[in-house]
């Protein structure tokens, strides 16, 4: 059976429940007349619907279609299938029920309206394959205007469990964050947010680039490029991928297919990592890159050891936000990643826990958890 034959037996990957069974008894108490008593204490107090409805538990994935999966623009209709998906691991590694909202709207302010206006209904909001640079004023708004978490995977998701990855790939190469170089192309929503959070954890020399070479005042296509070069420090250094990898250390592409070659590992520094995310197909396979000298290399694919995979991060990081209520920030992403990173024991094989294992989500949440009650 293959992906299209599965989808059409189940005709959608999920159901809605009850959580008691409805008898004459009840029907009084969980619906007329009963619960407009509950509903004029939730009109009093807003509060109250994390106590007496679903909230609590309760989050929409939300895309207007504009880059999926590796996909790119192909709209509400065709993202439904892939947030649905979202919405069933949210359930099993976060047990958190997730609702599916495809929109048929790119605009940055319409976005922005409709999500606020469903406020009432959610305890937290996954934004999920909206492109660059739209995709960065629509979580920046909405963390500011709205009084529940946002999240958005592609730019905090992925960032978090790069960072995990690239602590333990240090660890093994004997080598410092403060002290290695590192080469990020692509800055879109995954690129941009892994420079910030680099810097965060204590990173000195990182070359952003992106299809116009190194990001400096004159190749910024917006101001959050801008915003790039002026963290690195690039402001006015140029070149193309091939002049940034020189000497680099680390090699972290969100970008391209194919676009890294063997030759270019080779000019880099003892030990290269190599973190080649492209999906289906990376800036670079494994075993190319291992023939020309890579020491560890991680890709996107499931089908290749050190799989970098949102999985890992979002159910947990969205289910305390809601639970606790609190806006995500940049210091629970670090948390986050130093949890993943410290679950395992590393080797060159084996960077990132495996993403289906439970065990690694109940460390993230109770980890994530305790650190977030100690700051509130």
């Amino acid at each position: 059976m293959d992906a299209i034959q599965l989808h059409e037996v189940l005709n959608g990957k999920y159901r809605i429940i009850p959580t008691i069974e409805i008898t004459e008894e009840n029907l009084k108490l969980l619906y007329t007349p009963g619960v407009a008593d509950v509903a004029k204490l939730c009109a009093e107090n807003p509060e109250k619907t994390f106590i007496y409805t679903r909230r609590k538990h309760t989050i929409a994935v939300l895309s207007d279609g504009s880059t999926v999966l590796g996909l790119g623009n192909i709209g509400p209709y065709g993202a439904l299938p892939v947030m649905e998906g979202k919405a069933v691991l949210f359930k099993q590694f976060g047990d958190l029920d997730a609702f599916p909202i495809c929109i048929d709207t790119q605009d940055v302010e319409q976005i922005i309206n409709i999500v606020k206006v469903l406020e009432p209904s959610f305890g937290g909001i996954n934004l999920e394959d909206i492109s660059a640079p739209r995709c960065f004023e629509v979580l920046e708004r909405l963390n500011n205007e709205m009084n529940i978490p946002v999240f958005h995977d592609d730019q905090q998701g992925t960032a978090v469990v790069v960072i995990a990855g690239l602590l333990n790939a240090l660890k093994l190469a004997e080598k410092k964050i403060d002290e290695v170089k590192i080469v990020v192309n692509g800055i879109g929503a995954a690129g941009y947010n892994i420079v910030k959070l680099l810097i965060e954890i204590g990173a000195k020399h990182i070359v952003p680039c992106d299809i116009n070479g190194i990001i400096n005042r004159k190749t910024a296509l917006h101001k959050y490029h801008l915003e790039v070069s002026e963290l690195t420090g690039n402001l006015n250094n140029s070149g193309n991928l091939k002049d940034a990898i020189i000497d680099a250390d680390v090699f972290i592409g969100v970008s391209k297919g194919g676009i890294l070659k063997g030759s270019d590992i080779r000019k880099m520094s003892k030990k290269p990592i190599i973190f080649a995310l492209a999906n289906p197909v990376p800036e670079i396979f494994p075993d190319e890159a291992y023939e020309d000298g890579a020491f560890i290399v991680a890709t996107g694919r499931s089908d290749f050891p050190n799989q970098v995979n949102n999985l890992l991060a979002f159910p947990g990081i969205m289910k305390v936000a809601v639970e606790k209520q609190v806006k995500i920030t940049k210091e629970m992403l670090i948390r986050a990643a130093e949890i993943l990173s410290n679950v395992i024991e590393p080797k060159k094989e084996c960077i990132l826990p495996k993403a289906t294992d439970r065990r690694v989500h109940d460390e993230l949440y109770y980890g994530l958890l305790q650190f977030v009650n100690s700051i509130i």
